[in-house]
């Protein structure tokens, strides 16, 4: 049997984690035709399909998602072999790596401001992805989202910010003001939802509300997809207070009750454990965690 072909593996691969062949094709720097082919090279060779085509938009068949999973752990393996097997001269550079909803809501256009006051660190920010382990033999610090706080050998984490999330729309939505909520409204103008319809079903119980049968509305995949669409008036969101403080300070946003739902969630910052060697980044990283606990300070 021939070897397994290595660039239709990272094609699928960009595939199945980013949810479309146009997603893929942009992380890959290649059209979305040669993601097709390869997609289709890669089917030919396994002898069987990876996504089922009978709808408008194809779905990972029950096949395809297990290949998904463990491509995706293999080729974090290889990603984090290469970064260990990387020249001591990068040492210097400070690694952040933050979930999206941080990287875009809060760090980011945060990070002008670190860099006046630093401008001796050369800063490397990259994603963390949700459900997976970090390497922290490449990482200083990590911005996670969970419901305990992390543990493991050679790590320390931290609750760096709340996770309770409210239900909030642009007022382009809510018109003349804020109505009374009622499941019938809600249903009315369209809900949105973060990954699955957990957060509705529960937001709709503690609020005393009945809560349908079915609940309609697009699901997201991203707090910031879920964010852009609340933005853009096409529903009402349960978003983190965390992340969408200056929407709402600046009225982009209106929060509608003050009834939450993961309160038991927290962003969390995590460390590495650095050893003597490694003093300029051990120097660095302090820098950055005065910095970055001056800003949560003072939002």
């Amino acid at each position: 049997m021939s070897q397994p072909p290595l660039n239709a593996l990272r094609a699928f691969e960009a595939v199945a984690r980013l949810g479309s062949f146009r997603a893929a094709a942009e992380s890959l720097f290649v059209t979305q035709p040669a993601v097709s082919h390869q997609i289709k090279h890669l089917e030919q060779w396994l002898g069987a399909p990876l996504f089922d085509r009978s709808g408008r938009v194809p779905t990972l068949s029950p096949r395809g998602a297990s290949l998904a999973r463990d491509l995706t752990i293999a080729f974090d393996g290889i990603d984090a072999a290469c970064r260990r097997a990387r020249p001591a001269v990068l040492d210097s550079t400070l690694v952040v790596a933050a979930i999206p909803s941080v990287a875009v809501c809060w760090l980011i256009p945060r990070l002008p401001g670190f860099r006046a006051r630093h401008p001796e660190i050369q800063l490397r920010v990259i994603y963390a992805h949700h459900g997976h382990n970090i390497d922290f033999t490449a990482t200083d610090l990590a911005f996670t989202f969970a419901d305990s706080c992390p543990a493991g050998e050679g790590i320390s984490a931290e609750p760096f910010l709340s996770g309770r999330s409210v239900p909030v729309a642009s007022p382009a939505l809510i018109g003349s003001g804020p109505p009374e909520l009622s499941s019938g409204w809600l249903l009315e103008v369209g809900l949105l939802h973060d990954t699955d319809l957990s957060g509705w079903q529960t937001w709709l119980t503690r609020a005393g509300l009945p809560v349908p049968d079915r609940l309609p509305g697009a699901i997201f995949e991203d707090f910031n997809l879920l964010r852009a669409a609340a933005l853009a008036g096409q529903g009402v969101a349960l978003c983190s207070l965390a992340m969408i403080g200056p929407d709402l300070a600046e009225g982009r946003l209106l929060q509608l009750s003050e009834v939450s739902v993961l309160e038991d969630f927290d962003y969390y910052l995590t460390q590495s454990s650095l050893t003597p060697r490694d003093a300029a980044r051990r120097k660095a990283r302090q820098a950055f965690l005065s910095w970055i606990r001056s800003e949560r300070a003072a939002a």
